[in-house]
This record gives C-alpha cells, sequence and structure tokens, in this order.
C-alpha cells in the first residue's frame, strides 16, 4: 500500500513538473535556472530555438560548461582558444552576480540575456531576441541623424538667405528672449548669431532701447502685426533710423509662439521723407503768411494807434493811470498776439520736433487753428469745438500741425466760392471689426474731424486720394504729397486717417489717434517757465551783447530791474574782450545773430574755453540759428520772451 502511494506521489509530481515545463515553453522568452554547481535545473524550448543548441543539451543536471562550448566551437566568443573562453565564462558564472548583456550571434541576430541569483543558490536568466527592437533603433537612429544632417543644410541655407537679406532679421519668443537672429541683427547689437540665442530683449537692447520696443513687442505677442520706428547710434555714433515690422507666429489653433521681427534701415528714407515734408510745409507756409500778414496788420495797427494815443496824451498832467493802462493794455495784447504767431509759424516752418511725445490735443488743435482760420479767406466761416476733457496722444506736434493744416487748406480749394470748415474733436471707442477696417488695434481714440461744404470728391478720387504724388489739383498747383503725409503720420501714430464725401454736403477728412494717458503735464511747445516767482539777484555783473540799440536798452532795464549790474557790448567781439578784462563777470547774455564777425554761438564756444566759469545763455528770434551741435551747454532764449524767463536764465547761470 505504501508502494502505490509513493508510485502515485510521484506520478502526481511529474504532472506537475510537465505543466510547468508546457508553462515556460509558452513564453515568448528562453528561460534557464542553474544551480550552485551550475547545472540545469529548468529550461524551456524558446532558448534552444534561440541559440540552436542541440537536443541533447535539452535535460537536467547538464553543466553549464557544455553550452558554452557548443558557442565556443561555433566562434560565437571569437577568436582565441576554446577552453579559454569556456573557463572565463564559467567563473563569471561562479560569482552569481545580476547581469545583463546583448550578444551579437553571427548570423546578425540580437539577444538580450538578463538574470540574477536566486536565494538557495545558482541563479536564474531569461533571454529575448530583440533583433527588430535593435533594426528599428537604428533605423529610427539613422533617420534622426539624416533629418538632423538635412535640418543643419536647412539651417544653413536659411542662415545663408538671411544673412545676405539687406535686412536685420530675428525670431523673438516669450519672455521676450531671442531665439533666432542673423548676423546683421546680431552684429547691430553688438552680439554673434550664436551669443545672442536665449538672451532676455533687454539685456541685448538695453533698458532704453527696451522701454521704447517691449510694448510693440508685447502687442505683436498678443497676435497683432506690429510696424514702429526707432532710433539708435550706429557704431560710428551717427543717428540711424530703423524701421522694424513684427508678425507673430501662430499655430492653426491659434497659440502665439513668438514673433518674426524684420528692421530695415530708414534713415535715407526718413530724410527723404523730410525733405518732402519740408518742402509741403513751405508750400503751406506760403498760404499761411497771406492770413497773417493780414492779422499782422490789424495787430500792428492796434499797437501804432494806442502808443500814439498814449504819446500825445504823456504830457498832460490830467491824464490818469487808468487812462495810461487803456492804452498799454491793447499794446502788450496785440504784442504778445504778434509773438505768439510768429513762434507758431516758426515752430510750423522748420519742423524742429522729431520725437513723438504726449501731447494735449485740445491745445495743439487749437494751436493749429490759430494758423489756419488767420489764413483762410472772408468767405468761408470757421468753427471750432473741441470736447471739455483733455485728451492727449504721443505725437510729434509739429507733424500734427502739418497734417491739420495740409486738411484745411484741400478744404480751403474745394470751396472756391466760399462755403463752411468746421474742425471738431471727440473721444471714441473703436470696436474689433472697425478696428480691424482700419488696420489699429481696438480702444480709445481721438477722432479730429476737417468738415468743408466744398465739391466732395469722385469715386476715383475718394479710393486714391492717400496714394503719395496723386492730386485733383491742376498742374503746379500741389505736389500730391500732402493728404499721403497726413495718412502717414496718423499711421505711424499708431491710428488712421480717412477722406470720405458728405452726401451733397463736400467732404470729411478725419485723423484717428489712439488716446494716451501721461502720468504729468503733456509736452508743450512753448518755452515758458512755469513758475510765477522771479528769482532776483544780487548785482552781479552780466554782459548783454545786442546790436539793436533800442532792443537792448529795454534788455538793460529789466536785467537791472531784477538785481544784477550790466555792462553792455554791441558786438561779440568787444565782449570777449571786455570779459578777459573784468574777471568779475558771472554771465553772458547774447544775441546769436551778429552783423559783423563774431556771432554769438562762436563767442560761447570761444568763452566755454577760455573761461568756462562764466554762463552764457543765448538769444534768438531766427529759428535757424541753435546751438545744436554744443548739445545743451548753452541756455536758449527765443525772442521775444518775458521778465520770468529772463530772470530764470540769469539765476541759473549765475548759480553755477
Amino acid at each position: 500500500m505504501e508502494e502505490k502511494d509513493k508510485i502515485r506521489e510521484e506520478h502526481k509530481e511529474l504532472q506537475q513538473l510537465n505543466l510547468l515545463q508546457s508553462a515556460l515553453d509558452h513564453l515568448n522568452q528562453g528561460f534557464s535556472v542553474f544551480d550552485s554547481d551550475l547545472k540545469l535545473v529548468a529550461s524551456n524550448s524558446i532558448l534552444y530555438e534561440l541559440f540552436d543548441f542541440p537536443r541533447e543539451l535539452i535535460q537536467r543536471g547538464t553543466h553549464i560548461k557544455e553550452f558554452f562550448r557548443v558557442n565556443a566551437e561555433r566562434g560565437e566568443y571569437g577568436d582565441g582558444d576554446i577552453d579559454e573562453h569556456i573557463q572565463l565564462r564559467i567563473d563569471r558564472a561562479l560569482k552569481f552576480e545580476p547581469h545583463s548583456i546583448e550578444r551579437v550571434r553571427p548570423s546578425g541576430q540580437v539577444v538580450l540575456i538578463q538574470g540574477g541569483p536566486l536565494p538557495q543558490g545558482g541563479f536564474v536568466t531569461t533571454y529575448t531576441d530583440v533583433t527588430l527592437e535593435r533594426q528599428r533603433q537604428k533605423h529610427l537612429e539613422e533617420t534622426v541623424a539624416e533629418r538632423t544632417r538635412a535640418l543643419k543644410k536647412s539651417e544653413d541655407w536659411l542662415r545663408l538667405v538671411t544673412d545676405t537679406v539687406p535686412a536685420l532679421i530675428c525670431y523673438i519668443a516669450p519672455g521676450p528672449k531671442y531665439r533666432f537672429a542673423n548676423t546683421p541683427y546680431a552684429m547691430w547689437f553688438n552680439q554673434s548669431p550664436t551669443s545672442i540665442i536665449g538672451k532676455p530683449v533687454r539685456d541685448v537692447t538695453g533698458d532704453e532701447l527696451f522701454a521704447v520696443m517691449e510694448p510693440h513687442i508685447n502687442e505683436a505677442l498678443a497676435g497683432h502685426v506690429v510696424s514702429y520706428e526707432y532710433a539708435k547710434p550706429d557704431r560710428r555714433g551717427n543717428r540711424t533710423y530703423m524701421r522694424s515690422t513684427l508678425v507673430p507666429d501662430r499655430t492653426k489653433d491659434g497659440r502665439i509662439l513668438g514673433c518674426f521681427v524684420l528692421s530695415v534701415d530708414a534713415t535715407e528714407l526718413k530724410e527723404s521723407e523730410n525733405r518732402l515734408l519740408q518742402s509741403q510745409r513751405m508750400e503751406a507756409v506760403g498760404v499761411l503768411t497771406g492770413g497773417l500778414a493780414h492779422d499782422f496788420n490789424n495787430l500792428l495797427s492796434i499797437i501804432i494807434g494806442n502808443a500814439k494815443q498814449l504819446t500825445e496824451k504823456i504830457d498832460d498832467p490830467q491824464v490818469l493811470a487808468a487812462t495810461v493802462e487803456k492804452h498799454l493794455s491793447p499794446i502788450l495784447h496785440a504784442g504778445n498776439r504778434g509773438a505768439e504767431l510768429t513762434r507758431r509759424l516758426l515752430t510750423f516752418a522748420r519742423g524742429s520736433s522729431a520725437e513723438a511725445v504726449d501731447t494735449s490735443l485740445n491745445d495743439a488743435v487749437k494751436g493749429a487753428c490759430d494758423l489756419i482760420f488767420s489764413s483762410l479767406p472772408k468767405s468761408i466761416e470757421t468753427t471750432l469745438a473741441l470736447p471739455d476733457e483733455k485728451l492727449f496722444a504721443k505725437i510729434d506736434p509739429v507733424l500734427f500741425d502739418n497734417a491739420l493744416v495740409n486738411l484745411a487748406i484741400n478744404a480751403r480749394d474745394a470751396m472756391p466760392e466760399g462755403g463752411e470748415l468746421s474742425i471738431s474733436m471727440k473721444q471714441v471707442e473703436i470696436g474689433h471689426r472697425d478696428a480691424q477696417s482700419m488696420s489699429i488695434t481696438p480702444g480709445d481714440y481721438a477722432l479730429i474731424e476737417c468738415r468743408d461744404t466744398g465739391t466732395g470728391l469722385s469715386e476715383n478720387e475718394e479710393s486714391r486720394v492717400f496714394e503719395p504724388f496723386y492730386t485733383t489739383k491742376t498742374f503746379g498747383n500741389g505736389s500730391g504729397l500732402g493728404l499721403s503725409m497726413v495718412y502717414g503720420f496718423a499711421t505711424r501714430s499708431g491710428g488712421s486717417a480717412e477722406l470720405k464725401n458728405r452726401r451733397k454736403q463736400g467732404a470729411v477728412a478725419r485723423i484717428i489717434l489712439p488716446i494716451a494717458h501721461p502720468q504729468g503735464t503733456a509736452s508743450s511747445p512753448d518755452n515758458a517757465v512755469a513758475d510765477d516767482t522771479l528769482p532776483n539777484g544780487n548785482g552781479e555783473l552780466v554782459i548783454l551783447v545786442e546790436d539793436e540799440i533800442d532792443l537792448a536798452k529795454v534788455l538793460i532795464e529789466q536785467i537791472t530791474s531784477i538785481g544784477y549790474s550790466v555792462l553792455h557790448c554791441d558786438s561779440a567781439e568787444d565782449a570777449l574782450e571786455l570779459a578777459r578784462q573784468t574777471p568779475q563777470v558771472q554771465a553772458v547774455l547774447s544775441d546769436i545773430i551778429m552783423p559783423d564777425g563774431m556771432n554769438g554761438l562762436e563767442l560761447f564756444e570761444t568763452l566755454s574755453k577760455e573761461m568756462p566759469q562764466i554762463g552764457v545763455a543765448l538769444m534768438s528770434g531766427y529759428h535757424q540759428a541753435e546751438p545744436s551741435r554744443n548739445a545743451g551747454l548753452a541756455l536758449k532764449l527765443e525772442k521775444p520772451f518775458e521778465l520770468k524767463q529772463l530772470a530764470h536764465v540769469l539765476k541759473e547761470l549765475t548759480e553755477r
């Protein structure tokens, strides 16, 4: 009975072993277990298929060296002594360490062999055919290498093209940081195409220029196409104007990855524009001066008439102070009005402003209308409507004047028999649809309208009015540049312009400018001193250089009235000699234009070298005589000036 139970148990164990072997044979990996004596305990059929082992090795108790011998004799371990190859691998197996190696068989088959020790001794190992995987990996690596070479070739070609194009090209990613730059762009900022990559834009451009570029970059990274200009000294120190266009890099699903930047040297173009603008401005000045001459004659009549009345009554002891005031007040008012008209006309004619500044549009429109309305014939009725609220814009004030004057002259020419001209301004909110049609960003804008009751425009004229050199006037009466410059001014200021027919009522021209919100007070062309206090001197000695005797008498009286001592010279040479001989001199106030010999600017340069302790202020009523090449080393007083301006200038000179 016991013998039968024993046989039954052995049979059961054999069935379990057969079941286990069947399970191992179903694995897709080779499998083996060797005991501490390196004898085979278990394996599966995949092992023998992978390595083409003889079937006689498939039995428990086969020593591992028999497997090594088969491989060695087939040359799978390479050249050399077979027994040495076998012993080397037995010694390694006896260490019972974790192992993972890949063996490439002579057939090219790649087998991954991985194993580790067992707690009772011996080790278990799996064998995986990774040939296809390695082939795919190799193919992938070759593909990547090929694509990399192609990409490098493409990048080299792209760089060759972008470096050859006469423009600065770069790519800016959010940050904002540079991701690409062609050689001209990198060199423009003293970088190389390699060193600029990854750097923040601020670190490359510097804080001052970045403050100009940042809002435009942010707008481009928000998905808008942006164009703007900036100025920067080149390597020789010359002021260079660059015109940049920023185009968003947008994915198909609308995400913004960065922006492409194209910058071109606009210096010559800007100079050409300035020459054309000056030509157009001079054309407008010719129109304006005719009307202003009438105003000046009226003002002179007021001054002369009141002065004559005052002269006749001054010897009469019965004349009261009130009577004197009655005549003096119109004289002063007419004189100030004449000075303001002159200053306005000179500012407009010379176009001295070259930078966009925060400007009060209320003041700018009113100032321009002072010029415009005086130049129009009596047959044209004019009206001006401004909002109570102050509106500001970042613009070039002179270009703004020029734009309004051009629109008004066009309106005048459209009303040869007379009519009505109205100029108005209001704040409007422009939505996305309207902004898109005008190529501007949605937001708050100032709308300046110039309406006339003239002949209007034909359909063809209405569609072409902003084209350069297109004019509806007869030959010789217009350059065709006025309205194109109006449009150019508006677009470069971030806005737009349009000219439309009114139904049987003439035309309406519109300038749309984005509203700015300045921190302080808007810029004004006036050079008046804001402080009402009148600082006095303490007897400091001042040399006055003025060849107009009557004006010199007035200035001497003004200078002494505010506490200074004064010596008068009618030539710059005499003033220079006097300064050399009089060490007490603390300041020199000189006219720039002299009839003969040294002028005021040359006097300033000589005094600066020989006696830098003497402060110098230059006076001028002529716009071209500006000491700009001295970089602000001399103060400037534009005639006519008020006593408080003179007092502040002399105080600054004597307290140096």
